[in-house]
């Protein structure tokens, strides 16, 4: 589903605007590294705010907004290094083998 067109090819025109008007759609690439970006961000989130028991939801909130604040003043950045040969290497398997004549 990538757009409210798509509710109305599958429910009746009632339905389809009552889920549209619940849903907001976001604009995300075809392609995945966007997504490994965000799970290394989780993963920094997690080493250096959440790791340890933090028994209150509010409390939770609180230093997450702290850490995220602090994360965006230094503009901090992923150092994404991984090129398309090295994806060639790796997802060897995943790519079409052309052989010789």
């Amino acid at each position: 589903t990538h757009s409210a067109a798509s509710l109305y090819e599958t429910f009746t025109p009632e339905q389809a605007k009552a889920l549209r008007d619940r849903f907001e759609f976001v604009y995300t690439p075809k392609h995945g590294s966007w997504l490994n970006m965000a799970e290394i961000e989780i993963n920094v989130l997690v080493g250096q705010c959440l790791d340890r028991r933090i028994d209150c939801l509010e409390r939770m909130r609180k230093e997450v907004a702290a850490w995220q604040q602090r994360r965006n003043h230094l503009d901090a950045k992923i150092n994404w290094q991984f090129t398309t040969q090295d994806a060639r290497v790796k997802l060897r398997r995943l790519y079409p083998q052309i052989e010789a004549c």
